[in-house]
């Protein structure tokens, strides 16, 4: 998710850098906790797994400039699923940084928002998976109410934080309203699509149960808590 350059610039850019490194210490605490669980080489894997599939979906599938940002198919709830939260944190973080230094500089300046607006969702749907997923319920045996809560709710958090950083950079102008709301609307597509690919992956991983590497998925993919 891409905040287009010259919408927050100057000292304005300082509260991007601190909501950056805070979301960054929350996902070394989350790593620090799943490599203390899982093992290193497991949240390796993960991470470098999620980091090719970050790239590739920013950088091939189809995305396009509309408003104040651009529209992305992130897929941040199914990173999550499969992987768990902090390689999926990571694999998030990574990707936009390998995208940015390979093909976007123009967007480095704006990393910090960006991997806030980006994580911050993906640490609120953890949170609410906790809430409304059994403990006893492996992810691959989700229902589309579920995937569903899931996937909104990241997108939600998405286009929140969009919204957020227009109005902290360009104020309440209608032009900067009308692009926001041009954004919102043109990303209403992603949430409809987005669940179905949380669907369809997670029936492609039930059918391998048993099949996937022991370390390359999150535990939870397979087994409940």
């Amino acid at each position: 998710m891409h905040i287009e350059p010259g919408i927050v610039t100057g000292a304005k850019l300082v509260l991007s850098y601190a909501t950056g490194i805070a979301a960054g210490g929350v996902a070394l605490k989350l790593a620090a906790e799943t490599v203390r669980t899982q093992g290193v080489g497991s949240f390796a894997a993960r991470t470098l797994a999620t980091t090719g599939l970050v790239f590739t979906f920013f950088q091939v599938l189809p995305h396009f400039p509309v408003g104040v940002s651009e529209v992305h198919f992130i897929l941040g709830s199914t990173l999550f699923l499969l992987f768990g939260a902090a390689p999926a944190a990571f694999g998030l973080a990574f990707g936009l940084l390998l995208q940015g230094l390979l093909f976007e500089p123009a967007d480095l300046p704006q990393y910090g928002m960006n991997v806030t607006t980006l994580l911050v969702p993906l640490f609120a749907i953890q949170a609410i998976a906790t809430r409304i997923i059994s403990r006893n319920t492996a992810y691959v045996d989700l229902k589309y109410g579920q995937a569903l809560a899931l996937s909104t709710t990241y997108q939600a958090g998405v286009v929140a934080w969009v919204a957020f950083w227009a109005l902290y950079g360009s104020g309440f102008a209608m032009s900067n309203l009308a692009n926001i709301a041009t954004f919102a609307a043109s990303y209403a597509l992603v949430i409809v699509i987005e669940p179905l690919a949380d669907l369809a992956v997670l029936a492609l991983a039930k059918s391998l149960r048993g099949v996937t590497a022991p370390g390359l998925v999150t535990p939870r993919l397979h087994n409940g808590a």
